[in-house]
């Protein structure tokens, strides 16, 4: 079987410190070759797989602003549907604008929709319902105008993460810097807790940042940590008391929850989207509404099996078991 898997150009694949979509991709790509699928990666050249890497653009436009996105996402998805005749199934990780292309070449096309940045996107995945095939990482993230051949939750790679067998003492945000995450949430909870909070992540709102966020760093009780590297993420996720997760939207996956348990850490998130297919309440977190709720529920993680967080995210996020789900949509699709 030959497989093409299109990644975004915003980041590289796999991402240095964020692009959640690149590392899923990423992890696609690298675990089908595992399995012995042929694989080439379309994504920036930069980019590091196991499997052949095709590129048009050099560096990712993020890392790279002489680069106008527009462009180059128009000249790396044509870059890669010129050459669509070579595989079996293309598969999309790069939202709606590779489904245009869909009528116009033979080969089928499986699309994972990462999420919706907006309700106004929804008219071009409808539009291609009867083309291509639509694959929801959650159950929460689905429209009912469009049909679906699965649900596959993302995998990661379980033996990056390290387990961390003792709590530690500080409260955890882990996430881009942005009103949808819940920063100042997180903020206010841990300020009401009388907790240390650490942040760490991309500013991806600078205003939110600079009203909301930087008036409470102090190094002391709040403390923005930056971007954090594998190493660095490891460190902090393992360590936490808690992962704070109060996001203000309807999340379509949290990779960060995933991680944080796959660390031994237990999380307290807002009970929206998809977050009750990823916590197990009172036994790898809480599921809260509001900022009070977080407060107090956050004495009763000291009664959290660790061990059980890490169990429980292996079990249902690994690699493996998201590779293996892939291929039987691929099987379903061909088998047509």
């Amino acid at each position: 079987m030959k497989v093409a898997i299109l990644a975004p150009v915003c980041w590289r694949t796999p991402p240095r410190h964020y692009g959640p979509w690149e590392q899923v991709a990423s992890n696609i790509a690298e675990g089908l070759v595992e399995g012995g699928v042929e694989v080439t990666l379309f994504a920036t050249g930069d980019s590091i797989t196991k499997g052949k890497l095709e590129h048009i653009c050099r560096h990712p436009y993020e890392e790279d602003k002489s680069l106008d996105p527009k462009v180059w996402e128009c000249l790396h998805i044509g870059h890669m549907m010129e050459q669509a005749g070579k595989f079996d199934l293309i598969h999309n990780n790069y939202d709606f604008l590779p489904l245009t292309y869909s009528r116009l070449i033979k080969t089928p096309m499986v699309t994972t929709i990462h999420g919706f940045s907006s309700p106004k996107i929804i008219p071009v995945f409808k539009q291609y319902n009867d083309t291509c095939y639509y694959v929801s990482i959650s159950n929460a993230d689905r429209s009912p105008e469009l049909n679906y051949i699965a649900t596959v939750y993302n995998g990661i790679k379980t033996g990056d993460f390290t387990f961390g067998e003792t709590k530690g003492d500080y409260l955890l945000f882990f996430g881009r810097i942005h009103h949808d995450k819940g920063t100042f949430e997180a903020i206010r909870i841990a300020k009401k807790s009388g907790r240390k909070l650490i942040i760490a992540g991309i500013i991806q709102d600078k205003e939110y940042f600079r009203q909301k966020v930087e008036p409470y760093i102090n190094n002391s009780d709040i403390v923005f940590a930056g971007q954090a590297g594998p190493e660095k993420r490891n460190k902090l996720l393992g360590g936490a008391y808690a992962l704070l997760h109060p996001v203000n939207f309807a999340e379509p996956f949290g990779l960060s929850v995933v991680e944080s348990m796959l660390c031994g850490t237990p999380v307290v998130a807002f009970n929206k989207g998809s977050m009750p297919e990823l916590i197990v309440p009172e036994k790898t977190g809480f599921l809260v509404d509001n900022v009070e709720e977080a407060v107090q529920v956050l004495p009763e993680i000291g009664k959290i099996e660790r061990s059980y967080c890490r169990q429980w995210s292996e079990s249902r996020f690994s690699l493996e078991k998201m590779v293996d789900g892939y291929l039987k949509v691929y099987e379903r699709i061909l088998n047509k």
